[in-house]
């Protein structure tokens, strides 16, 4: 079993051309995943209203913490696979493949549960506005039914990527995006249905994209074929992945926590207010998809070259993607401000809602490119199989500086401009951190070689 021709050597240059064909249909693919998210949102507040619009707002934050801590799991099976791709141990590569897609199905049905069980007092805890709280508690309980579909084809698009193949994702993400819009309107306007609308066109556009990739990869001929008979867990492989995928959903939950602390400061501020917040961090998540592209690309790379051995790419890499980040971050980010007042005026019609999102961009997106060199490094970091050294970084540069922010500064200076200045603060010392940690590693990885390639020479001539 070898390399198909979809599948890409990323251990050879020129790697800023590959990483750049890497990564575009994986922006088209997370720009079309925010596009049917805020077609949910733009749906339901232009048809239902700023309760409506809240109500599914509002539950962002929440649905992220309970479920990032097992999608985090993703990113230890896209770099297992990377490296042992790198390594060309195939067989190993399925074994993986069939261990994660059952963690994935047995996982998903775990954080249905979960999440069905406790939502709505999850949505208290946050101190949702009584007025949305009805809403947002039918919305994320139907949202989270589809939750294992969710993970099936994330898990699944993770191991796309690792062999170099995001062209596949785009495709089932397009169809089965087109889907969720065209159901959203049926829901909604035609049916019309109010917040269990969009959400019902969410789950189900979700189910058809994770039919599709597993369709595709029980066809395919290359070394992701999956096949029924073969699924079973191995321990030593759910080791491996365990290894990664837990510091870093672990990290991804923290984010969230910290976002669900955020968001009940911003809660604080009214209807009004979380509704244009709801808005107007839809319109960054379009910047953030893009930019966290370059999180998988450095991911990818730089675990298919530890894998192979090639350290002396891994700096190469991981500046092309820090670099790639930033500019995309600037130039979507602008596009987005510029034109400020129209793309928030998608979601909502009511001036004081458009402000309050207006008011969001522009504490935020003229910094947001920093976010993205923290995610270049952050999966640079990983790739290189120090997942544990991104989540501690990130639970004391960003995790605990955000909650001790919104506990402190944010309630002594009662402004909602002093809540979102959080996030650029935390990113600052989040990439001063993550520096300092991938020079050290980078050095170690070198410094290791050398002795082994010295060691090496000296049993040569005895």
């Amino acid at each position: 079993m070898g390399r198909a021709k979809k599948e890409v050597n990323m251990t050879e240059g020129p790697f800023l051309k590959k990483i750049i064909l890497f990564v575009i249909p994986l922006i088209l693919t997370g720009l079309l995943q925010c596009f049917y998210n805020a077609a949910d949102l733009a749906v339901i507040g232009q048809f239902r209203g700023e309760l409506a619009l809240a109500a599914v707002g509002s539950t962002g934050a929440l649905t992220n913490l309970i479920v990032g801590l097992f999608m985090g799991l993703s990113a230890g099976v896209g770099v297992v696979v990377a490296y042992y791709m790198g390594a060309m141990r195939y067989k190993t590569v399925s074994r993986v493949v069939h261990n994660s897609i059952l963690i994935a199905a047995i996982l998903g049905v775990v954080v249905t549960g979960i999440g069905v069980a406790l939502a709505p007092m999850m949505l208290q805890w946050m101190d949702t506005p009584a007025a949305v709280l009805p809403g947002a508690t039918r919305y994320i309980r139907i949202i989270f039914c589809g939750i294992p579909a969710s993970m099936m084809y994330n898990y699944c698009a993770a191991m796309l990527r690792s062999t170099g193949d995001t062209k596949h994702p785009l495709i089932f993400l397009s169809i089965s995006g087109v889907v969720n819009v065209a159901l959203n309107l049926f829901f909604v306007v035609i049916c019309g249905m109010d917040v269990e609308g969009v959400a019902l066109a969410t789950i189900l556009s979700q189910y058809l994209s994770a039919v599709m990739v597993l369709v595709y990869m029980a066809r395919t001929d290359g070394v992701l074929k999956f096949s029924f008979r073969k699924l079973r867990l191995n321990k030593l492989i759910i080791k491996k992945i365990l290894a990664v995928g837990i510091p870093s959903g672990i990290q991804s939950s923290l984010f969230s926590l910290s976002n669900v602390m955020i968001q009940s400061s911003i809660n604080f501020y009214g209807d009004v207010v979380v509704a244009g917040n709801a808005a107007g961090g839809n319109l960054e998540g379009f910047v953030y998809i893009a930019m966290n592209a370059m999180y998988h690309a450095a991911l990818t790379f730089v675990g298919q070259n530890v894998g192979a051995k090639k350290y002396e790419n891994v700096k190469r890499i991981t500046l092309y993607c820090a670099i790639c980040a930033a500019v995309i971050g600037i130039a979507v980010g602008g596009i987005i401000l510029l034109f400020g007042e129209f793309f928030v005026g998608i979601y909502a019609s009511e001036p004081e809602v458009i402000t309050a999102g207006l008011t969001r961009n522009w504490a935020i997106l003229p910094f947001y490119w920093m976010c993205g060199v923290m995610e270049a490094l952050c999966g640079a970091i990983r790739g290189m199989g120090k997942s544990m050294t991104t989540m501690v970084i990130s639970l004391l540069g960003a995790c605990v500086l955000r909650v001790v922010w919104c506990k402190t500064l944010a309630v002594w200076f009662r402004t909602i401009h002093m809540v979102y200045w959080c996030w650029p603060v935390s990113w600052t010392v989040v990439i001063a951190a993550s520096i300092v940690a991938f020079i050290y590693f980078y050095r170690q990885m070198v410094q290791k070689q050398r002795l082994a390639s010295i060691m090496a020479r000296e049993h040569a001539y005895t």
